[in-house]
């Protein structure tokens, strides 16, 4: 199967969930024979326009204006209005936040192969959530109508889209991780130099991660386990508001900016912790929760729907979104004591993310 990827970012050029399964979609199913093309916006200018890579081959064009977080790229355009049937036989685009899915519809309807996006998650991390509950109910729902498949992590998911009046076919296929990477045994990171407990936060500085909040809530439980720290792992456009802020709250001496961690080094990262808290506004499936609980780390999020029959298991939602109540769950989870997460780890194997939506796009490539 001739496969063309449509994505904003690909690690690792970029460093995020989504970024890391476009790369890993396309390197397994490179080992399963197919011929892979991933078409992306190039995050650097010294990176390769073209550049064969772990089987598959990625194309790089020019990102254009950025604009709230999204590449508005004429040069993608033009690459995919030069491209016909004959050169792939589907199109796999991934998350229809981005201007790229919404080229990738365009193309869907004017020419003839087919398409299928994956539901990454609803909301975008970037926009205000008012613009974006606009967006989803026009241009958002005409790009995920052009589909002849919408892939999405859970049921919840899909009745959500299917609430937006998208009439195209959905398939639910859960998000996958490697749990022979991630798992509660194996060594620490030398990265976390830490006599008391460890509290985690992965991901993009930016506003649907509400990173403020892990601060804040950090701060908090500071009063009831002093010798406790915070670790962040990740960057962005609000890193230096969070430094300010951990300034302001005098909690510098427990607080620890690691950036960007390499993706081989996070297993050893999640076996350090005793929590990670996500407070986002919105999210998909995160990878970063799986790979925690898989590792033996407890869970602290906010009130995500979608994720309720998995945290569970391992940790506790917020459904008020404020530090004080961050807080209280985090120290909560400090303790000694939680259930197994073995069960809901189980059932988000990485091996049957990629055999399921490989099945898919060959039923409707051929």
């Amino acid at each position: 199967m001739q496969i063309l990827r449509v994505a904003p970012w690909i690690y690792p050029d970029t460093k995020g969930g989504g970024d890391y399964h476009v790369h890993a979609m396309s390197r397994d199913q490179a080992a399963m024979g197919h011929d892979v093309t991933v078409l992306t916006t190039r995050a650097d200018e010294s990176l390769p326009r073209i550049e064969e890579t772990h089987g598959y081959t990625i194309v790089r064009v020019s990102p254009g204006v950025t604009l709230l977080g999204n590449d508005v790229s004429p040069a993608v355009a033009r690459y995919l209005w030069g491209v016909d049937a004959d050169d792939f036989d589907v199109m796999h685009a991934h998350s229809h936040c981005y201007f790229v899915t919404n080229l990738a519809a365009l193309k869907r309807q004017l020419g003839d192969i087919p398409l299928a996006i994956t539901n990454h998650g609803l909301y975008s991390q970037n926009a205000p959530e008012r613009l974006f509950s606009v967006y989803l109910k026009t241009l958002g729902r005409w790009t995920f109508n052009q589909a002849d498949v919408v892939f999405c992590y859970t049921d919840v998911d899909k009745q959500r889209v299917r609430g937006l009046g998208v009439s195209s076919r959905i398939e639910v296929v859960a998000n996958g991780i490697d749990t022979e990477r991630f798992t509660s045994e194996g060594p620490e990171s030398d990265l976390i130099d830490a006599k008391g407990p460890v509290v985690l936060f992965v991901g993009r500085f930016a506003e649907g991660k509400r990173p403020w909040l892990a601060v804040e809530a950090f701060a908090a439980v500071l009063a009831e386990h002093p010798d406790a720290e915070l670790y962040l792992c990740g960057d962005g456009a609000l890193r230096e508001e969070l430094e300010a802020q951990v300034a302001e709250l005098e909690i510098g001496e427990s607080v620890t900016f690691l950036g960007h961690v390499s993706y081989d080094e996070m297993p050893k990262v999640y076996r350090s912790g005793d929590v990670l808290v996500l407070p986002s506004r919105a999210e998909g499936v995160p990878r970063t929760v799986l790979e925690a609980m898989a590792s033996g780390t407890a869970i602290v999020t906010s009130q995500l729907e979608q994720m309720a029959d998995i945290v569970d298991s391992a940790g506790q939602m917020v459904e008020d979104m404020s530090g004080g109540a961050l807080a209280e769950s985090i120290s909560d989870l400090l303790e000694p004591s939680r259930e197994s997460e073995e069960q809901a780890i189980a059932n988000h194997q990485w091996r049957s993310t990629v055999e399921e939506t490989t099945m898919y796009l060959e039923s409707i490539a051929y």
